[in-house]
């Protein structure tokens, strides 16, 4: 907002920035944001065309005579009117998933117990653990600590473009020994304690109206989308960064013979996961610029706010301890694939029991064990407060989870992928990679970043084979582009918890994950033979 307008617009009450953070919600009408007029234009057309295109794309192209299963056309018809939906959102986007979900039962798609099943997912229960456990940082202070902690350094600093990065590289450094949802999920609340200091930084030197919004600052996208993304870029540095890196990897070397240590991982992903970072941070820099370069006083007033937060309270070091001991879990099975390798029978044994969604779900429990005060019976969170997570997220990525389930259970996406490479002709190494990569990218848009690999890995290679190119190239781009999906909330997890800050709004997160999408897409096909080539010598070539 320029200073004119700021000047112009009749001054409320002061915002209060510790409430906005602590009630954000993943889609807010248009009477619930802080818009200029011509924002409430454009929203309002915008919500008020999806209202009329969803249907209309949805009835189209189910009429039209292609020669497909009844079951992959009406789901094909029906999630592109869901894809508008979540675009344009003229319903808030959890229900236009649910829409959806009804849409291909009540049209024989698949029966209402097999549509519903994938809501029972270990990830839909991530978030909800995580989310209770974000919501005790924010509701006791502990995550303004850690924000505390991430300004205050050295290199750091005042700036604004700085402070994005740092926390980008923290989270790409976490994601490549924890799961990508697992460091989003503990670094969510610090992103938001460090989002909430900033804000009020721009409010007390009236850089921003008394009443200014500040879940609409740019500096507020930025610093999320850094954190999903980041995420998503550090998980590709190790073969147990992300699901989607095993399942790819299992795939070639059954396919090819060869094997690929962890280390051979390492060195193939580190130039690449490096130059993604890189564009990663023009790119939300430049399309998310913040609306302040340097934050002047904030050493300041970080020390101020250091003071007075003063010791730490019996909640706060409960939520400590409950944090500490999700995190612990959620790392330890990456110690055992470092110590013992990914094959070996403990690995197995300790990732399958700590699964990342019973260990969150239990962390979040503690916060109803440890007491604050006994002789009352209180403890560190009320289910009031437990409550007020962002149920919709949830919703929103069961959906999503359903729809990718669809996509591979009635074979459209094998439909998908073997009629673009019948028509595509395909013939060397270079043009397969191209199509593994784009088909990856696709399919994660829309599905999650696990069932993208399992769904497009199998299809490259026997398309690699048919040409006479060996399929390790093309395979192993493939898995790493299935790590890509940075569009929708329902692409990945991270993405999904992101959007579930209520930061984020559809429109930032399409315009910069198309941009990263496409940048992350080159890189991949550019530099991943080449470093192939480099580490394994003639594998590959």
């Amino acid at each position: 907002m320029t200073a004119t307008e700021r000047n112009s617009t009749p001054a409320g009450p002061p915002t209060d920035v510790d409430a906005a953070f602590l009630d954000n919600a993943t889609y807010r009408s248009l009477g619930e944001q802080t818009l200029s007029p011509a924002e409430e234009r454009f929203e309002r057309g915008r919500r008020t065309v999806g209202l009329f295109l969803a249907p209309a794309v949805t009835l189209v192209f189910a009429l039209l005579p292609l020669d497909l299963a009844r079951d992959q056309h009406l789901l094909a018809a029906v999630l592109l009117g869901v894809i508008v939906l979540w675009i344009t959102e003229p319903v808030p986007i959890p229900i236009g998933g649910l829409i959806g979900i009804g849409a291909i039962v009540v049209l024989g798609v698949v029966p209402a117990n097999d549509a519903l099943a994938p809501f029972g997912s270990t990830t839909v229960f991530t978030f909800i653990g995580a989310f209770i456990l974000a919501q005790a940082m924010l509701r006791h202070g502990l995550a303004r600590r850690f924000a505390m902690f991430v300004l205050s350094m050295r290199w750091v600093g005042a700036s604004t473009y700085r402070v994005v990065i740092a926390f980008g590289a923290i989270t790409a450094l976490l994601s490549a020994f924890v799961s990508n949802t697992a460091t989003v999920a503990m670094l969510l609340p610090t992103a938001i304690g460090i989002l909430s200091v900033i804000a009020k930084l721009l409010q007390s030197k009236g850089l921003v109206a008394a009443d200014f919004d500040p879940l609409r600052l740019r500096i507020g996208v930025a610093l999320m989308l850094m954190l999903a993304y980041g995420a998503s870029v550090g998980g590709l540095l190790t073969p147990v960064g992300t699901p989607p890196n095993l399942i790819g990897r299992g795939l070639i070397e059954e396919a090819t013979g060869e094997r690929i240590s962890f280390l051979d991982w390492m060195l193939m992903a580190a130039p690449i996961c490096l130059l993604m970072f890189v564009a990663l941070a023009l790119v939300l820099l430049v399309l998310n610029k913040p609306e302040i370069r340097r934050i002047e006083g904030v050493s300041e007033y970080v020390r101020a706010e250091r003071a007075e937060l003063g010791r730490f309270s019996v909640a706060e070091r409960n939520t400590l301890i409950a944090f500490g001991a999700t995190v612990f879990c959620w790392v330890f099975p990456g110690i055992i694939a470092l110590t013992a390798g990914t094959e070996s029978s403990l690995y197995e044994t300790v990732s399958g029991r700590l699964n990342e969604g019973i260990v969150a779900v239990l962390g979040a429990s503690l916060l109803f064990v440890l007491p604050t005060d006994w002789g009352k019976r209180e403890f560190t969170l009320a289910w009031s407060d437990a409550a007020r997570i962002d149920w919709g997220t949830v919703l929103l990525f069961g959906t999503g989870i359903i729809f990718g389930s669809l996509l591979a259970d009635t074979g459209l996406a094998l439909t998908i992928g073997e009629g673009s490479a019948d028509l595509l002709g395909l013939t060397n190494t270079f043009a397969i990679t191209v199509f593994a990569v784009l088909l990856a990218i696709v399919i994660s848009e829309t599905t999650s970043n696990t069932a993208s690999a399992a769904v497009v890995v199998p299809i490259v290679i026997p398309v690699a084979m048919a040409a006479g190119i060996d399929p390790f190239v093309p395979a192993l781009a493939a898995t790493f582009a299935a790590s890509f999906g940075f569009m929708l909330p329902v692409s990945t997890p991270q993405n999904a918890i992101v959007y579930g800050s209520g930061i984020v709004p559809i429109t930032k997160m399409i315009r910069s994950g198309a941009s990263f999408d496409v940048l992350g897409a080159l890189l991949i096909v550019i530099v991943l033979p080449g470093m192939i080539d480099l580490v394994l010598g003639s594998v590959g070539g």
